[in-house]
């Protein structure tokens, strides 16, 4: 019952081949040529060398697999050059599909995001059926990730044993890189947000998204979506729960919406003259917070049994891995 994991370096993908190991499910993981695969040998998995984007390399990490988890993504809202997240994201995708139907894979979980569900600038929660276009997908992570779930429902229609997952906003250890969710956090330890835009996401601990794969692969039905999410906080309550949690005393000023969006645009441009440095306020990011990011999972915990346990305790331990690991002043 081996399964393939993608993206298995990567916040989610190391927790989802973690989970999976602890059901006793054999993990072989696609690794980039070059990529970080320690903390997946010390798992036990085994590493297969390959990359979404080249078809071989795929077929030849799905021999003997069963089950396929595609987790891999570019994940960042600003890149220097867009096609190579649209090559990841989208023609990444197809192949995996693809070469996982020449091996007659017998169920595959695709992790989308919420990012391709609709918002509601009303901050009412929406569910996998709300209606949403491509032109609300905002910056090119959501576009790419919007393409590409097109892809995989096309792939439906032919025969091909998807289940989707979106995944909302997860919190816990091991977010190495980090994803900009960690960098909020780490930016708050280190003392770096005086203030906050009046918006909300939704929370859900890392270890429970990963649960929720897995219970996507034995429970899911094909073609059918299943938000991974669990409570919906703004983001000035969160950073009240980051407070309470480390002593540090949370921002009080709440920005206005325009003169951020503005010191975004001057930021990114600035990047773009300095040959592709990360700006400090992307773009994509202030233009989603205009929207509330509210989701019900209510599907996922009623026909999978998604856990939903408390995200304070996600966060508690996300804050003691990034300050046991250097990145912050303590």
């Amino acid at each position: 019952m081996k399964a393939l994991v993608t993206g298995a370096t990567g916040f989610i993908g190391h927790h989802v081949a973690k989970f999976l190991m602890k059901e006793g499910v054999p993990v072989r993981a696609l690794v980039r040529s070059g990529a970080d695969s320690a903390a997946l040998k010390g798992l036990g998995a085994e590493v297969a060398t390959g990359d979404v984007r080249d078809y071989g390399s795929l077929t030849r990490a799905l021999k003997g697999c069963r089950h396929v988890y595609h987790l891999a993504a570019d994940y960042r809202l600003w890149v220097p050059d867009p096609a190579v997240m649209y090559a990841i994201n989208v023609t990444g995708t197809r192949n995996v599909i693809d070469a996982a139907l020449e091996r007659g894979i017998e169920r595959i979980v695709y992790t989308s995001t919420v990012g391709t569900l609709a918002a509601s600038p009303e901050g009412f929660p929406s569910d996998e059926r709300t209606p949403v276009s491509f032109g609300d997908m905002v910056g090119h992570y959501k576009r790419s990730k919007y393409i590409a779930e097109r892809e995989v429902f096309a792939s439906i229609e032919r025969g091909a044993p998807v289940v989707v997952v979106h995944p909302s906003t997860p919190i816990g250890p091991m977010d190495r890189k980090p994803t900009p969710t960690g960098r909020m956090i780490v930016d708050f330890l280190n003392g770096r947000i005086p203030a906050y835009l009046d918006t909300g996401l939704n929370f859900i601990d890392v270890e429970d998204v990963a649960a929720g794969h897995w219970l996507a692969c034995r429970h899911g039905k094909i073609g059918r979506r299943y938000i991974l999410g669990n409570r919906n906080i703004t983001l000035r309550d969160f950073f009240g729960v980051l407070a309470r949690s480390t002593g540090r005393k949370p921002p009080v000023v709440r920005l206005p919406y325009l003169p951020v969006l503005c010191a975004a645009l001057i930021d990114e441009a600035v990047s773009g003259i300095l040959g592709g440095r990360h700006p400090r306020i992307p773009v994509a990011g202030v233009k989603m917070a205009r929207k509330y990011m509210f989701f019900d999972s209510a599907r996922a915990v009623r026909e999978l049994h998604v856990p939903q346990n408390p995200v304070e305790g996600a966060l508690e331990r996300a804050v003691r891995w990034f300050m046991d690991n250097g990145y912050t002043g303590k």
